[in-house]
């Protein structure tokens, strides 16, 4: 499956199953956030597993170093195709999560999340970053360093770190929008087409495609939005 389109399930477990069902695995993979994932349980994951669909279990793991390494062991017998973690957990944090996919026949891509695209400039100027770009480049840099496979980041922020750490060290980019619909939470959003020409590896698409009135339309204008 070449698609790089992964449709975010932020959504109850019935209604996400239902829209699951309405979607073609071969057209995207799926994204299990922290609400899906604490009101359905870790069985969602084999639900929407044999439906044919490729998981991305989004739970953004950052606890001490011993019990993210069992998280990760937890995630990865689910049969997830990709999780993350915090880059800001730090090196042994990182490299304890990478180190607990070693023996496993089909590991996960482990991704780092750098900053949060809901967050603005003035955001992290509050809890004392100075300059989104720079900590996303610094995060990413330590997280390569430490052997994860890639990075969330915003589309801004794609090209530089493509330029920086090669263009196998993979991209996940969130807040995809539209160019004339509403940012909702997030704040560094980017069309689908704008992110995929920057070099992002896989766009995450949730309201966009969720709060349609025809979700498998929504998700076809983007497919050709990209093409």
């Amino acid at each position: 499956m070449t698609s790089p389109i992964i449709v975010a399930l932020d959504l109850e477990h019935d209604l996400a199953l239902d829209l699951a069902k309405s979607l073609d695995p071969n057209n995207c993979r799926l994204k299990v956030g922290s609400q899906l994932f604490t009101s359905a349980g870790p069985g969602v994951i084999e639900e929407l597993s044999t439906l044919g669909f490729d998981i991305f279990l989004d739970l953004k793991f950052h606890d001490i170093p011993s019990t993210v390494a069992q998280s990760v062991k937890a995630a990865s017998n689910l049969g997830v195709w990709m999780l993350n973690v915090h880059t800001s957990g730090g090196s042994s944090m990182m490299r304890a999560a990478k180190e607990a996919t070693t023996g496993l026949m089909d590991p996960p891509l482990i991704i780092g999340v750098t900053m949060l695209t809901s967050l603005s400039e003035k955001d992290v100027n509050e809890i004392g970053i100075q300059g989104i770009s720079n900590q996303v480049l610094s995060l990413a840099s330590l997280a390569k360093k430490n052997s994860l496979d890639g990075i969330v980041c915003s589309a801004n922020d794609v090209i530089s770190v493509k330029e920086l750490l090669g263009k196998n060290f993979v991209t996940v980019t969130p807040g995809i929008r539209s160019s004339d619909s509403s940012k909702d939470d997030q704040s560094r959003v980017s069309t689908a087409r704008n992110a995929i020409e920057n070099g992002s590896d896989y766009i995450v698409i949730g309201r966009p495609i969720t709060q349609s009135a025809n979700p498998m339309k929504s998700l076809d204008s983007i497919i050709k939005e990209i093409s």
